[in-house]
């Protein structure tokens, strides 16, 4: 599992090291050089005689590093100088009139160059001083073109500290190397590390205001960062190295304290997933009832069955207008139609909002009563998983054990009818925040589907980044209510009894969804019912780590 702490948690992590004078700076800067060496050796990896890849040479290897005024910039300058030292040519382009002093002697000692950028001399003559000991000075554009031929750029701008989008020279430096780099893909384009977080995303809520340097890499201290799991900031670090520093999380100052966000892992989906013993029989493994499709989408509803077989359920029920009812039974012959019991219900795939088919929503709300413990003279409430057209029909606080997964642009009219000033936009850009709103004014454990699955319930946020473009095509959300209802109902009673653990459930589920779909086609287009026809292999090969 990674963890991921606010600015707030790693400063008070950091301030009793730093009293004792614990050289947290040069270890940073250390980790982050040897990350930018080792990845720039392999980016210049040369076969040998037998094919074998082997790391390539880096000296001679141009390095340019986008410096502000806080500690990140002290950490590029200081880890330029351990570049220069091994023989990299290195230039840090100087976007503040104050800087790392120190990072910059040792920048100096090492060889290595400094250029100050136009427009970041403002304070005055003392605060101009780390310009003077620059080779030169460069407008935004000059440096952005010059960095922009270098083999790796370093970001180190802003740190955990700042707040709000980049600003004054900083801004025009990003904004003049956006326009100036090759395109992705293109070979001559320089790798781009962020130190500790790309300069200018929410370090805490992943928000990503423009501009924002996108990273190939992003080498954080101590502990991940909130905005590098959340989205849309997630989908600006690139690929992430969490350097250990020394620092203890949580703060001994406040041992219960939980991390901000979450992401799982492989390793923990496995180890939580119920594996049935000999003793197990379909009504101890879970009974998934399913109030899906219409007779003009009858398709949801086998997606839904299908992906609840597939995913390991004990029993599959229907419930539904008999022409859905015999489509689904034709699809999947083990799907049962009859009433009975159920340990957690699957509402509203397919089911649109107003319209089309009263009774099916009528099923779905009393199913949802009684999942909720709402029904007079229903059995013991179980978790419910309530999607697409069901969202409409909450009308209450729900408990926890109830998941609702809406899309952006549903949970913005989930918000809207509540009152909320709020539209699909605000929800893509700000995710974490209106899931939590979403769960406040529901009290449902929110999963707000996209690239970047954010869950939101009593015990915490996770962050699931584990599907591939390829996911986004119809019916997958009808799969994924599928997948999670099944899972629901083999942790019913646990669920029930610890609403908290919904969250977790439902995030194990984006993650099993995520690699059924690269399972069912690696790189490649998927259809919805083939990711639920991977379900099985993808389980398997989960369960083979535990």
């Amino acid at each position: 599992m990674i963890e991921a702490w606010t600015a707030d948690d790693v400063r008070a992590a950091e301030e009793p090291l730093l009293a004792a004078g614990v050289p947290l700076m040069e270890r940073a800067a250390f980790a982050l050089a040897t990350v930018v060496r080792r990845d720039l050796a392999r980016r210049r990896a040369v076969a040998g005689p037998d094919g074998e890849l082997s790391d390539g040479s880096v000296r001679g290897a141009r390095v340019a590093l986008l410096v502000g005024s806080g500690n990140n910039g002290g950490d590029a300058l200081h880890a330029g100088a351990f570049l220069a030292r091994r023989g990299l040519a290195v230039t840090a382009y100087l976007a503040s009139s104050r800087v790392h002093e120190g990072g910059l002697r040792a920048l100096h000692a090492a060889g290595g160059r400094a250029v100050g950028v136009e427009g970041a001399l403002e304070g005055g003559a003392a605060a101009a001083a780390p310009h003077r000991q620059a080779q030169g000075v460069a407008t935004s554009v000059a440096a952005a073109a010059e960095a922009a031929r270098a083999d790796v750029v370093v970001d180190g701008l802003l740190g955990i500290g700042a707040r709000g989008a980049l600003r004054g020279t900083g801004a025009e430096l990003v904004r003049a190397l956006l326009e100036t780099l090759p395109a992705p893909g293109d070979p001559s384009r320089p790798w781009v590390v962020a130190v500790d977080v790309p300069s200018g995303i929410g370090t805490d809520d992943g928000s990503a205001p423009a501009p924002v340097l996108p990273a190939d890499r992003t080498v954080t201290f101590g502990g991940a960062k909130p905005g590098l799991l959340l989205p849309p900031a997630t989908y600006l670090a690139g690929s992430g190295a969490v350097v250990d520093i020394g620092l203890e999380l949580p703060p001994a100052t406040s041992p219960a304290r939980r991390p901000a966000v979450v992401r799982l892992e492989d390793a923990d989906v496995a180890a939580a997933w119920p594996v049935p013993g000999p003793r197990d029989h379909k009504y101890t493994r879970g009974v998934v009832g399913v109030v899906a499709g219409t007779t003009t989408y009858p398709g949801a509803a086998v997606l839904t069955t299908s992906a609840a077989v597939e995913a390991g359920a004990g029993m599959v029920r229907f419930r539904g207008p008999d022409a859905v009812g015999r489509a689904v039974v034709a699809a999947r012959p083990e799907v049962v139609t009859a009433e009975g019991r159920v340990q957690a219900w699957v509402l509203g795939p397919g089911l649109p909002a107003s319209g089309d088919d009263d009774r099916q929503r009528d099923r779905a709300r009393a199913a949802l009563a009684a999942a909720s413990g709402r029904l007079a003279g229903a059995q013991n409430p179980v978790p419910a998983v309530v999607d697409a057209g069901a969202l409409g029909l909450l009308d209450h606080e729900y408990p926890a054990w109830v998941v609702i997964t809406p899309h952006a642009g549903e949970l913005a009219a989930l918000l809207a009818a509540r009152g909320d000033d709020v539209d699909r936009g605000r929800v893509e850009s700000e995710p974490l925040r209106w899931a939590r709103r979403a769960h406040e004014l529901t009290g449902a454990t929110v999963l707000l589907k996209g690239g970047a699955t954010v869950v939101v319930g009593p015990g915490g946020a996770c962050s699931q980044a584990d599907a591939p473009g390829w996911l986004a095509t119809a019916g997958a959300g009808d799969v994924l209510a599928g997948l999670l209802g099944a899972m629901l109902a083999a942790r019913a009673e646990e669920v029930v009894a610890h609403p908290e653990r919904a969250a977790e459930v439902a995030a194990a589920a984006a993650l099993v969804h995520g690699r059924a779909a690269e399972r069912a086609n690696p790189g490649g287009p998927v259809s919805a019912l083939a990711v639920a026809s991977a379900l099985p292999a993808t389980i398997a090969a989960l369960l083979a780590q535990r």
